[in-house]
């Protein structure tokens, strides 16, 4: 998988695809059931990591997403949204680099929840709300090129050549947010 270039002298965005055309021979076997699992990531690292896991919040604040979270979004490139980064950790081993995009008009009413989670999981509310609707899950490889590879392994000592990672938009009462999950190299066998 390719990456896509933003504009001279910044670093690229990662190309998504739907994973249902995904080259899974083009995966290391580890990654696989992790990117393609429909389930709540959190629920499947408590399984894995029983009693060790957290969240840790790296941060949260109103910023920039990048162009391809706010195409995915329906939003106008420059706006802003809630952007909350967080691992999944277990122990004290980054096992997951997650990032949400939450849009404005989905911060309304009852969704303002979802900005004072703190280093509580954000798929615990996700799959407990009955209005929860998940679209496709796309897949991509990030590699030093991309933006996002740098924040997802920034706490490493040492740096994977490749990092592979799933997103898919949620919709909670018809409202979007983009959940972006990055499986770092510690991640347990699934």
């Amino acid at each position: 998988m390719a990456t896509v270039s933003t504009a001279p002298g910044r670093r690229a965005e990662p190309l998504w695809r739907p994973a249902r055309r995904l080259n899974r021979s083009g995966v290391p076997e580890k990654y696989l059931p992790w990117l393609l699992d429909p389930a709540s990531l959190t629920e499947r690292i408590i399984h894995h990591c029983p009693r060790l896991f957290r969240v840790q919040l790296l941060s949260q604040a109103r910023a920039r997403p990048l162009r391809n979270e706010a195409m995915a979004l329906g939003m106008r490139f420059g706006s802003r949204a809630v952007v909350r980064q967080v691992q999944l950790v277990c122990g004290d081993t980054p096992w997951v680099y997650a990032r949400t995009i939450i849009p404005p008009r989905t911060l309304a009413r009852k969704f303002h929840r979802f900005t004072r989670l703190g280093a509580r999981s954000l798929g615990a509310l996700l799959f407990a709300d009955p209005s929860m609707e998940r679209g496709e899950v796309e897949v991509a490889r990030l590699t030093a090129a991309d933006r996002l590879y740098h924040l997802a392994t920034r706490d490493l000592r040492e740096k994977p050549e490749v990092i592979w990672g799933r997103r898919s938009l949620f919709r909670l009462g018809g409202k979007p947010l983009l959940v972006c999950e990055f499986f770092l190299p510690e991640i347990a066998e699934f």
